[in-house]
C-alpha cells in the first residue's frame, strides 16, 4: 500500500522534479554507504530502501519517456 502511494506521487511529478529526486536519493545512498563503511550507521536496512526508491524513480522516468500506446 505504501509503495503504490509513493508511485502515484512520483507519477504526478514532472521530469525535472524526478531528476532532482533521483539526485537527492543518490546523494543519500552515498552518505549511507559512507556511514556504513565507518560503522556509524545504525539502520542498515535504510540502504536497501533507498536503492529501491532510486529504482522506482528511474522506472517512472522511463515510463514518461516512452510514448503511450
Amino acid at each position: 500500500m505504501k509503495t503504490t502511494k509513493m508511485m502515484d506521487e512520483l507519477r504526478n511529478k514532472s521530469a525535472a522534479e524526478l531528476s532532482e529526486a533521483l539526485v537527492a536519493a543518490k546523494k543519500e545512498l552515498f552518505n549511507l554507504r559512507f556511514q556504513n563503511a565507518t560503522n556509524q550507521l545504525d539502520n542498515t536496512s535504510r540502504i536497501t530502501e533507498v536503492r529501491k526508491n532510486i529504482a522506482r524513480i528511474q522506472t517512472i522516468m522511463t515510463e514518461q519517456l516512452k510514448p503511450a500506446k
